[in-house]
């Protein structure tokens, strides 16, 4: 699921709220401190994700060459995804 960077801020403010409305959560630093940590590291998440499908593409192209007319791209794309997920521990 991609997230534009006005949801990923909607996200961890809701987050947030509900943290505090709980008493879940005490800020030891500014809660503006964290808030932008735990909205980068989101943010971050994501383009490892990002980087992950361009990867992806990547190696579907060089299979797509190497096995013309037999080679079925939609499904390898998920197949590949989940195994390099994997081995590179990002989360989907």
């Amino acid at each position: 699921m991609k997230l534009t960077p006005l949801q990923m801020q909607k996200l961890v403010e809701k987050v947030f709220e509900h943290w505090k409305k709980n008493n879940v959560i005490v800020f030891k630093e500014d809660e503006k401190k964290v808030f932008a940590r735990a909205l980068q590291a989101i943010k971050d998440e994501y383009q490892k994700e990002t980087d992950l499908d361009i990867e992806v593409n990547k190696m579907l192209d060089q299979l797509e060459r190497s096995n013309p007319g037999e080679f079925q791209r939609y499904k390898m794309y998920p197949i590949l995804k989940q195994k390099l997920a994997k081995e590179r521990k990002v989360v989907l």
